[in-house]
């Protein structure tokens, strides 16, 4: 990993803005995993979740989907109150809780988060606009560009060598990642 506490104080102090999600300091913390289609955003969170959790950290994430999804399936009783005019539909059961709600508008990684509660630590994937602390991904068979200007970026997981003046990291290096999440963005450590 390259140091460079310069980079990271400009991503930080950006962050604190008026319009950050610093600015409400009971608000959950948010780091967005980025990077073109097909990086490995997903693959690396799923290497920082396990990672996160080990340290005793609690974890929620968001993944925005610019097309219309299904998480309910045909015929079952949850979906069939959906699809018959509920606006906002829930299923619980002893281990978890699902919600399937009507929008008339996109809400926003602000207006998402603010739902969320009892964790630690909220990671993204997919919000290339709205992210403000970012950990960018980048695999040279895809492309060596990124989507991030190096004030943007809190990091870079990449598997290629690179020096934008920020840290960077392997792909693999999740324990650095999440020293790097600790000490930056959870101030622990």
């Amino acid at each position: 990993m390259k140091n460079c506490p310069d980079s990271i104080a400009v991503c930080l102090c950006a962050l604190k803005g008026k319009n950050s999600w610093m600015a409400n300091l009971n608000m959950i913390p948010i780091v967005s995993i980025v990077g073109k289609s097909d990086a490995g955003k997903t693959t690396l969170i799923e290497k920082l979740i396990p990672e996160l959790k080990r340290r005793g950290y609690r974890v929620a994430t968001i993944k925005h989907d610019a097309h219309h999804f299904e998480i309910d399936h045909p015929g079952k009783d949850s979906y069939r109150h959906f699809h018959a005019g509920s606006d906002w539909t829930v299923i619980g059961s002893p281990g978890q809780i699902a919600s399937i709600r009507r929008l008339e508008r996109e809400l926003t990684l602000d207006e998402i988060a603010a739902t969320i509660s009892d964790v630690d630590l909220i990671l993204t994937e997919g919000y290339k606009r709205e992210a403000r602390c970012r950990i960018e991904v980048s695999r040279r068979a895809h492309t060596t560009e990124l989507i991030s200007a190096p004030t943007e970026l809190l990091a870079i997981a990449a598997d290629y060598p690179i020096d934008p003046g920020v840290p960077v990291f392997d792909l693999d290096e999740v324990s650095g990642l999440v020293d790097l999440i600790e000490r930056e963005v959870l101030h622990r450590r």
